[in-house]
């Protein structure tokens, strides 16, 4: 069903003055939007030093290719909110800062090259890929409610494509990286 809700409807209070459950949760949704959208902004320039540290040659290639998804991804926000009648606007996603302060932490203290390095990297991979899906699954049922539906849309693609993300980086892992990790001596 669609947005039904008028503008006016969006914006006005009840009499004690508190908003809508509708505003409240549009404008949810919309910080939730600009969360993600700096988040998405922020890993196209964390995503080639992981690239740039990985020793695996798939894993490299998973980066790299993550990254092309990842700028899709930016563009992809910036339909959602172009459908929403709303500019595209980051706000500094804390968790992702956090996260990708992780994965720096994990290349300064792995040896390059090193087996071990590219399953820490995987491990704070798959920990952005979980931000992320558990982001773009909240967004795509607000959006659901909302009546948001080329939104939804828009939102449920980037969901399956961070899964398959996160489900490539498994499959990295457990072909070879983390046998090869265990084989390493201090």
């Amino acid at each position: 069903m669609p947005n039904t809700i008028t503008k006016s409807a969006r914006t006005s209070s009840d009499r004690s003055g508190a908003k809508s459950k509708e505003s409240m949760l549009s404008e949810l949704f919309t910080d939730a939007l600009k969360d993600i959208y700096w988040a998405e902004k922020h890993l196209t320039k964390v995503l080639p030093k992981l690239q740039n540290a990985a020793s695996s040659e798939e894993l490299k290639q998973a980066f790299g290719d993550h990254l092309a998804a990842t700028k899709e991804h930016v563009s992809r926000l910036e339909e959602v909110f172009e459908t929403l009648g709303r500019t595209a606007r980051g706000k500094k996603c804390e968790a992702m800062e956090g996260l990708s302060k992780e994965g720096e932490s994990i290349i300064e203290e792995t040896e390059d090259g090193s087996a071990t390095r590219d399953a820490g990297l995987i491990m704070a991979a798959q920990k952005v890929e979980h931000y992320e899906i558990a982001t773009y699954g909240s967004l795509v049922q607000l959006s659901k409610v909302l009546g948001y539906s080329e939104a939804t849309d828009l939102l449920e693609q980037t969901l399956q494509e961070e899964k398959e993300a996160d489900t490539l980086l498994t499959s990295i892992a457990e072909k070879n990286v983390n046998s090869d990790a265990a084989s390493e001596g201090k």
